[in-house]
């Protein structure tokens, strides 16, 4: 899987030349599968902000991996004050916002051929060590994996995460896997059935609701056919030994202070080593991209035949 490395000369140049088709390249690079690699961050964390988040002593919750923060509802979670002595929980809250505001001020304009067709999900800081956590097999990331919410089901919109690494010493060592056509082809037919819109019914029984008019209400929409195989594509890959053993990888080391996004639902990726990093999610629409064609909805409905959202 690609790693495009972004200089931060040839980000200005681009920047300060509007939309250009340098951006373009870069997005149709994310689309693919690359990963958008920014060796200094475009998004400097300031000295108090940094302290804030280093001085978070997240306990190995089973509820709480991360602590979160929804922009929608201006909402922290995950946060233990007994355990964070060095600041306190409106602290913490303040610094995500501004990270989260921040990230979205960033996109709107290096994706600038998107025009801002995304809904803000969450985002998330991850103070924990990744080597060695104890995790349910699901839950793990150390595992190839591609992402699924099971919780808030996107319906065929793409998951883009803006990562950032803040430990001031370490990387953040990640391992990313073949290309998400490769992968599919590997699981179905064969180890999973092919998703089909005429049998596949939304949580509680209820008709699939239709995507027309609610380009708002993504994360509140029923599950798909699309949902249903994706979230089972992800538990498939972290459950299969064998795939996790024998698939092509390639190990990747994201240097303190630098930066990355990729497309999450796309790209096969496991968290091997690290601590300290955030992370802002946008649900991007299929249709505001540069290639349309590449979003696994438009791959996996062709290779079903049917619609599947």
């Amino acid at each position: 899987m690609p790693v495009h490395s972004i200089s931060p000369a040839a980000l200005k140049r681009a920047l300060s030349g509007g939309e250009t088709e340098q951006i373009r390249s870069w997005c149709a690079a994310l689309e693919a599968g690359g990963v958008l690699y920014f060796p200094e961050t475009p998004l400097p964390i300031s000295a108090d902000d940094l302290d804030t988040l280093l001085g978070q002593q997240q306990t190995e919750s089973k509820l709480h991996k991360n602590i979160a923060y929804k922009p929608k509802s201006d909402e922290l979670t995950g946060v233990d004050a007994k355990t964070s002595p060095g600041a306190s929980v409106h602290q913490v809250h303040d610094v995500m916002r501004r990270y989260s505001q921040t990230v979205e001020r960033f996109l709107t304009r290096f994706l600038a051929p998107y025009r801002q067709r995304w809904v803000l999900d969450y985002a998330s800081y991850r103070p924990l060590e990744e080597k060695g956590r104890d995790l349910a097999l699901r839950r793990r990331n150390d595992l190839l994996h591609t992402d699924a919410f099971p919780t808030r089901p996107t319906r065929g919109w793409r998951i883009l995460r803006f990562f950032q690494n803040i430990n001031p010493t370490r990387t953040r060592d990640w391992v990313v896997g073949e290309p998400f056509s490769n992968v599919v082809g590997s699981f179905a037919p064969g180890k999973l059935a092919m998703p089909r819109a005429d049998n596949i019914l939304a949580r509680g029984g209820k008709q699939l609701a239709t995507a027309t008019g609610l380009a708002k209400l993504v994360p509140q929409w029923k599950r798909t056919p699309y949902d249903e195989f994706m979230m089972q594509l992800h538990n498939a890959m972290k459950e299969d030994t064998e795939f996790q053993d024998t698939c092509a990888k390639e190990y990747v080391e994201f240097a303190p202070g630098s930066s990355w996004m990729v497309y999450t639902e796309t790209v096969p990726h496991a968290v091997l080593a690290g601590q300290y990093a955030l992370e802002q999610t946008f649900l991007v629409d299929p249709a505001a991209l540069v290639t349309p064609e590449s979003a696994p909805v438009a791959v996996l409905e062709k290779m079903a035949g049917a619609r599947l959202v």
